[in-house]
């Protein structure tokens, strides 16, 4: 067995096409807060996270130091495809959180839609990143479950 002495999930890291468009578009629509700003001469280190929250996200410009042209290229159309996974956030009030994002024009790939967990929405950044926004109900693993078994029945 191996000694595990992971404690969190600091940084997650999402590219972005943008640096200061993706700052806009997660500080002013989605209320993130910038925790670091540092230029490291070879790159921007940018993270920003929800307010109170430990995990920050790392807006990370696609090519940098990690990749040669071709691959920045590839990852380039990958991102503009949404094909690169995304984020899940959580809503206090899903509801308003879909009337305000829609009202400000960001790109809204599903409307609220009540799943046996709760309520959830897909919207895109402006790269194409997936985020889907949700409204938790409260429901248990093993409920939730149950209400996908007797859907399929």
């Amino acid at each position: 067995m191996t000694t595990n002495h992971i404690t969190s999930l600091h940084i997650r890291s999402v590219p972005v096409l943008d640096q200061d468009e993706a700052l806009d578009f997660y500080t002013t629509h989605l209320g993130f807060e910038v925790r670091d700003d540092i230029d490291l001469g070879f790159m921007r280190w940018l993270t920003i996270a929800v307010p109170g929250q430990d995990t920050s996200l790392l807006l990370e410009l696609v090519g940098g130091p990690q990749h040669d042209e071709a691959t920045a290229a590839q990852v380039r159309e990958l991102v503009t495809k949404g094909a690169l996974g995304g984020l899940f956030l959580v809503s206090s009030d899903v509801h308003a959180t879909y009337a305000a994002l829609r009202d400000a024009g960001v790109e809204i790939t599903q409307e609220p839609v009540t799943q046996p967990y709760g309520t959830d929405f897909g919207i895109r950044d402006p790269f194409g990143n997936q985020i889907r926004i949700n409204q938790f109900n409260g429901a248990s693993s093993e409920e939730v479950q149950e209400q996908y078994d007797s859907a399929d029945a």
